[in-house]
């Protein structure tokens, strides 16, 4: 048995967006095949994803909707990618469970139980969180983050469009280095931009560590790091 037995994997919105479609049916596709290669590695999987490809909450504040009226919007966007990502597991015989970290009902999904999370996982069941925390004012990587406490989670992936955290946007600066480890504390006072603070505070307390690497470019990323492979960045307590 591997070094995970139970991981949660936070996917981005936008990750599931293309140029054509706001949830494209080709990287749903490549979603599923990641998720089905931890699963071949008996690794039990719940996933947290956002709603950024649908509605940004926090954006639309910025020019004066109000906040929690924006966070709500960005919570049911979440919702939307959630069933998305169930309906395209559920085709490739992956049975999955949605549930939400508010009421909806109308058979729509569960709201969030995690003894019952806990449970679908051991099951076999991937499990697919959305609506955030629940709460307005949180993102989605801190609702990640409790998420995974609330499962039990060996660790947090956090799925990004670059290869790891770096010193600056190497999208921007070419001259920024990657991390291989970082401590939360180091995290937190860099005040680096890949997670929220909340998050990283989160996992600090509760010793659940964090990788962040890219994983939509190639979908063997997920896979190789779960055999002891080395990708991506550790934030840890060290």
């Amino acid at each position: 048995m591997g070094k995970y037995k139970r991981i949660l994997l936070k996917l981005s919105g936008e990750a599931l967006a293309s140029v054509e479609n706001t949830v494209d049916p080709g990287t749903l596709s490549k979603v599923v095949s990641i998720i089905q290669s931890a699963l071949d590695q008996k690794v039990e999987v719940g996933i947290v994803v956002g709603g950024g490809n649908i509605f940004r909450g926090a954006a639309l504040a910025e020019a004066g909707m109000n906040r929690v009226t924006g966070d709500h919007m960005g919570m049911l966007a979440t919702v939307i990618n959630a069933l998305a990502i169930s309906d395209a597991c559920n085709r490739a015989n992956i049975n999955a469970l949605v549930m939400s970290g508010f009421p909806i009902g109308g058979g729509v999904c569960d709201p969030v139980d995690h003894n019952k999370a806990k449970q679908a996982l051991s099951q076999g069941k991937v499990v697919i969180f959305s609506a955030g925390t629940g709460s307005p004012c949180f993102t989605t990587d801190t609702g990640a983050v409790l998420r995974g406490i609330e499962i039990g989670a060996d660790i947090v992936f956090k799925a990004t469009k670059v290869d790891g955290i770096y010193t600056d946007d190497p999208v921007k600066n070419p001259d920024a280095t990657r991390y291989e480890s970082l401590s939360f504390n180091e995290a937190i006072e860099k005040n680096l931009q890949i997670m929220d603070t909340a998050a990283f505070a989160l996992c600090r307390e509760h010793n659940l560590d964090i990788c962040v690497f890219s994983m939509l470019e190639d979908p063997n990323t997920l896979s190789n790091i779960l055999k002891g492979e080395s990708f991506g960045t550790i934030v840890s307590q060290q």
